[in-house]
């Protein structure tokens, strides 16, 4: 399946932050490499765009005031997009808080949105896209961002799933932990991750015996299946289930998500893993 963004896209709404975070997000779409629905979250590119070092996704703005976002800013954005890309086949730039700029900014913009290299994409933030001048309107497809577009989307809940799936082999359980935080606190996104990782797991098994794989975005499914026996995976797909039906009875969420780090760790990382059914009193130890 192909991806294509617009080149230009003014997104507008009240929170700057859902924003900025819908147009990062954007930007690690734009540089993907996988095949199935992007961004992976999982490959090269997906990975650096989201610690924010990916050399072809860059970020201006966003920190002054009124008129703050100057026009040697965008001659220097101009300059930059002359240049190929150094790792992947687009080169984002995200004017953040693009409100900011000044008439002669936006002038200087106008130059480069006329006529863009085909490889550049363009992502302006703003609070309303009427500060910025028709003449950039014009040329920028816009999109009205609401608070609930950002944080936790399927999407998301995906590539949390994909994310952590693929540390299960790792020798560290840290890796995993890690990764878990955000579960305790959220008992839908817990359940919506839980669902995603069944689905991988049952995924790594087919593949491991030979069969294909059903969940199509799933990378983490193949890593799994070459790097586990199908024991081992049966063994993942089981503590995972568990964990679901823990859930629904109302568990504490911060001692599941340990019972389960450890669970999961014991059956597939590679330093096997303490025994979680003693810590707590066991699984009664989890209930509320």
């Amino acid at each position: 399946m192909e991806y294509h963004l617009s080149h230009a896209m003014i997104l507008e709404g009240p929170d700057p932050e859902a924003n900025l975070a819908l147009a990062k997000k954007l930007a690690q779409q734009a540089v993907c490499t996988a095949g199935g629905r992007r961004p992976c979250g999982v490959c090269r590119d997906c990975v650096k765009a989201a610690g924010g070092s990916h050399p072809d996704i860059a970020v201006y703005g966003g920190k002054g005031g009124s008129r703050s976002f100057h026009v040697e800013e965008v001659r220097q954005i101009r300059d930059s997009a002359a240049v190929m890309p150094n790792e992947a086949q687009a080169k984002v730039y995200i004017l953040d808080g693009a409100d900011h700029m000044t008439e002669q900014a936006q002038n200087a913009l106008l130059k480069v949105l006329e006529e863009p290299p085909s490889y550049v994409i363009f992502l302006l933030t703003c609070g309303a896209a009427s500060s910025l001048l028709p003449t950039v309107r014009s040329r920028a497809q816009i999109f009205r961002v609401q608070k609930e577009d950002n944080p936790q989307t399927e999407e998301s809940e995906a590539l949390l799933a994909e994310s952590m799936a693929k540390a299960v082999p790792s020798a560290r359980e840290y890796d995993l932990v890690s990764k878990t935080g955000t579960l305790t606190k959220d008992k839908e996104l817990f359940r919506a991750v839980l669902k995603e990782l069944a689905l991988i797991f049952r995924d790594a098994c087919a593949l491991a015996a030979g069969g294909e794989s059903q969940v199509t975005a799933s990378q983490a499914a193949g890593y799994l299946a070459q790097r586990l026996t199908r024991k081992k995976l049966m063994a993942l797909l089981e503590a995972v289930l568990e964990a679901q039906a823990m859930l629904e009875r109302n568990v504490n969420q911060t001692l599941l998500a340990a019972w389960m780090c450890a669970k999961i760790k014991n059956n597939g990382g590679k330093n096997g893993g303490s025994n979680w059914s003693s810590v707590q009193g066991g699984r009664q130890g989890l209930l509320f």
